[in-house]
C-alpha cells in the first residue's frame, strides 16, 4: 500500500471513530398545536407599551397575512399590513419569516412572532 493511500485510509478510519464518539443530537419537533392562542389584541414583540389589535391572521395562496392596528400608549393608532411565508406542517399552516409595513409606507419591519393555524385555531409565539 502506497503512503498517500495508507495516510487517507488512516484518515478515514479517524473520522469514523471521531463521528460514532460524538454525542448525538436530537432535537424534539416543537409540537404547534400546543403554542397559546393567539387573541386579536396582545402586546407588541417589540414591547414599548405598544398594544397589536385587529389582528386575524389569514391564508392567502402561500402567504399568510393580516391587516392590523398598532396603538401607543397615548393611543395613537397606526394601521398596517403583515405577511408571513406560510408552510403546510403538522396538520396546519404555520405562518413565520413575518414581514410587516404601515399603510401609508413610511415604516416597515420584520417581526420574530410565528403563528400556526389549525382547524380554524390561530394560535402564536415569538
Amino acid at each position: 500500500m502506497s503512503v498517500s493511500r495508507h495516510i487517507g485510509h488512516l484518515a478515514k478510519t479517524l473520522v469514523s471513530l471521531a463521528l460514532l464518539a460524538a454525542p448525538i443530537v436530537v432535537s424534539a419537533e416543537e409540537t404547534f398545536d400546543h403554542w397559546p392562542i393567539l387573541p386579536e389584541r396582545f402586546e407588541s414583540t417589540g414591547g414599548g407599551g405598544v398594544m397589536i389589535e385587529e389582528y386575524r391572521p389569514a391564508i392567502k395562496g402561500a402567504i399568510c397575512m393580516t391587516d392590523f392596528v398598532a396603538v401607543l400608549s397615548d393611543g395613537r393608532r397606526f394601521e398596517n399590513t403583515v405577511d408571513f411565508s406560510a408552510s403546510f406542517v403538522q396538520g396546519g399552516i404555520l405562518c413565520d419569516q413575518g414581514r410587516w409595513r404601515s399603510r401609508d409606507g413610511k415604516d416597515s419591519g420584520t417581526t420574530p412572532l410565528r403563528v400556526f393555524i389549525k382547524d380554524g385555531v390561530v394560535r402564536g409565539k415569538v
